[in-house]
């Protein structure tokens, strides 16, 4: 039995790291063609190291004054949408977790059919509500309508179902109020799911370019995937420097993820849906 289980790990390990390996190349190629001279990104056959290495390409993104602009933007907002998108959120589910009211079940199963919904569906509906309102080519045009998630609030509703009862109902014998039990008990027992859940919105609300997409067109207002997409444009066949703008673009999803990765891992555990 025992030996079984060495093999069977050997195995899982090897296809592991082959898939890892994989699933790198894509990037080792962006990074690679980023750091050629840009007579050698179209050169035939394709080679994949270059004569030698330049940073030419990050110099020539990096010397326009938007691309600043546009990253600041982009912190801006998935900075914004993470914070906004924890607090509703958490809110909402500690609300359908722990009171009961008349139609709970009902709203709760309205929300979760939220999950459903593809995002495209709502775009021309959001688009004229942005209009409506002036946000169009304003920051909180692109910040609100991607502050509700039903996903999150599906997350976090299973997480404060595990809390154990007995912890707030101690807390109201001693006289705290539902909010003082939600901010001072319930919010720090769920850091670990917090965590998972703020990592991923960021990394959703950063990679997000369809909806910025179409609510900005002035450049001052665009965030990264999007500025980055009209750099493309104007460069053409420059493939150093398109590559040079992929990579500034994913390097802070990148080190994110590489320093919060241990809280990804424990969310999704403590949610209760690793197994699901």
């Amino acid at each position: 039995m025992t030996e079984r289980f060495r093999w069977g790990t050997a195995v899982l390990g090897v296809v592991t790291v082959a898939l890892a390996g994989l699933w790198s190349l894509p990037f080792a190629w962006t990074l690679l063609t980023s750091l050629k001279p840009e007579s050698e990104t179209t050169e035939v056959p394709l080679r994949w190291l270059p004569s030698e290495f330049t940073l030419d390409a990050y110099r020539s993104v990096l010397a326009t004054d938007d691309i600043w602009i546009w990253l600041f933007n982009s912190v801006f907002t998935a900075g914004t949408v993470t914070v906004l998108v924890v607090l509703l959120s958490s809110m909402a589910a500690y609300g359908f977790s722990r009171t009961d009211f008349r139609g709970r079940r009902a709203l709760f199963g309205f929300v979760v059919a939220g999950v459903l919904v593809p995002t495209e569906v709502l775009i021309v509906p959001l688009f004229h509500e942005m209009v409506f309102l002036g946000m169009v080519d304003t920051p909180w045009g692109v910040i609100l309508p991607q502050v509700v998630l039903p996903a999150m609030v599906y997350i976090l509703k299973v997480f404060f179902d595990g809390v154990p009862r007995e912890l707030e109902e101690a807390a109201i014998v001693d006289g705290a109020s539902r909010w003082r039990i939600y901010w001072r008990i319930v919010m720090p027992l769920s850091r670990p799911v917090l965590a998972a859940v703020a990592i991923f919105t960021f990394i959703t609300t950063w990679n997000n370019f369809l909806w910025p997409f179409i609510v900005t067109a002035d450049p001052g207002s665009m965030t990264l995937p999007v500025g980055l997409a009209t750099v493309q444009g104007s460069y053409g066949v420059r493939y150093a420097e398109v590559m040079a703008t992929v990579v500034i673009a994913g390097l802070p999803l990148l080190l994110l993820f590489v320093l919060f990765q241990r809280h990804i891992v424990r969310g999704v555990a403590h949610t209760g849906l690793a197994g699901r």
